[in-house]
This record gives C-alpha cells, structure tokens and sequence, in this order.
C-alpha cells in the first residue's frame, strides 16, 4: 500500500490536538513553534517561551509582526489577552522547578527508551549550544519531541543509541514524526498512531527496530 507523509502542519495540528486543556506549554525552536498555530479553538492552552513570555498567542498576520516581541527562536508572536513578560532567570526558574506541563522540542536523536540529543557541534548548521534544552527537557512533567523521522540521507533518527550529545536521559516521553507517533518507554518504542497505508513492519524496518503494538 502506498502512504502520504503528514505534512509541517498536519504533524504540527497533531501535537497540538494532544495538548490537553489548561497546560502550560514550552515550544522548542524550530519546527514545534508551528504547534502555536493549531491549538484547536476553545482549548486554553498557556504557552511560554525561555525568554521570558507566559501567555504567547499564534504568529502574527503578515505586516503586523512586532520584532520586540519576539519567542526564543528570534519569530515575532503575539501576546493573548492575560499575558506576561518577564527576566529571563524567572523563566529558566519556571522551567527548573517543575512548573511547565509539556515542553516540545525538536531532535537529532532520540532512543527508543526516551533519551534525547538535540544539539551537535560537529556539523554545518548544527544547532552549536544546548541552550535551555536540558532545563525544559527535565524540568517539564512531559517531553515530547517533533522531528522527521528520517535525516537527509534516509537514516532512522530513532535509535537504539544515540551518537550525539545527550540532553537528557530517559526524558522523552513521544516523539510525533511525519509517519508515525511513537511513546518512548523503559521496554522500548510503542505504536501510537501512524498514517494511513504504512504497514507496520515497514514503519520497524525504517526506523530499524522492534515497535511494540
């Protein structure tokens, strides 16, 4: 059977359909930040950015962008009604003590027992400093990560190990890909979903290992 990858906004409006109502949620820099823009109507969704926002509304139309308004990946958004700014010390102390619900972050690596490598200085247009990663990816109550599920080169970017520096260990809870969601456990990967016309031993021998049912 033949199958459609989802595309950037379908797997974006797939996490946020996860997104329970009344979280406070963290956006990684990179593809999670899209998550903003599909929070489903009438849900309220708290978002917070490590530069020091709480309440963090979708990007702004075109022309209407404020750049002193801005999340941590330097993208204009926009403030909702209720919300915050503050130090940047504050923000990371939030982080650190356990006040953010889901943190979204992107990837290079993750293992399929849950442990996390998302930075890299060993490659042109790597990501060169963990930054808050470490704090969000330990500190919030849930990790998940948003990521192709394959590199350039068609490798699997779920592994048995990770080759890349750690973030953090046995801290992702799922990993939502354009062929598949995942759930990272201390036995291994576990099907969530996956697109429709992908038998499931292709979805393993892509990804090149056991996926639990």
């Amino acid at each position: 059977m033949t199958y459609q990858k989802r595309s950037k906004d379908q797997l974006a409006a797939r996490v946020a359909q996860d997104i329970y109502d009344g979280a406070i949620v963290n956006l990684g820099i990179g593809m999670p930040t899209s998550v903003a823009n599909h929070i489903p109507a009438g849900r309220e969704v708290v978002l917070h950015s490590e530069n020091g926002i709480l309440g963090m509304g979708p990007a702004p139309a075109e022309g209407e962008e404020d750049y002193d308004l801005i999340n941590a990946g330097k993208q204009p958004v926009t403030l909702l009604k209720g919300g915050a700014f503050f130090h940047h010390a504050d923000s990371f102390a939030m982080m650190r003590g356990g006040h953010l619900d889901i943190c979204v972050l992107g990837a290079f690596q993750v293992s399929a027992t849950g442990d996390l490598a998302n930075w890299s200085t060993g490659e042109p247009g790597a990501i060169p400093a963990v930054g808050g990663a470490m704090d969000l990816a330990i500190g919030a109550k849930q990790t998940w990560v948003m990521m192709d599920l394959l590199t350039k080169k068609g490798e699997s970017k779920v592994v048995a190990q990770c080759s890349y520096p750690l973030t953090g260990i046995a801290c992702v809870k799922r990993i939502y890909s354009e062929l598949a969601t995942l759930a990272c456990t201390p036995q291994g990967l576990k099907l969530i979903d996956k697109v429709e016309g992908l038998e499931h031993a292709e979805l393993e021998k892509l990804i090149g290992l056991p996926v639990a049912l």
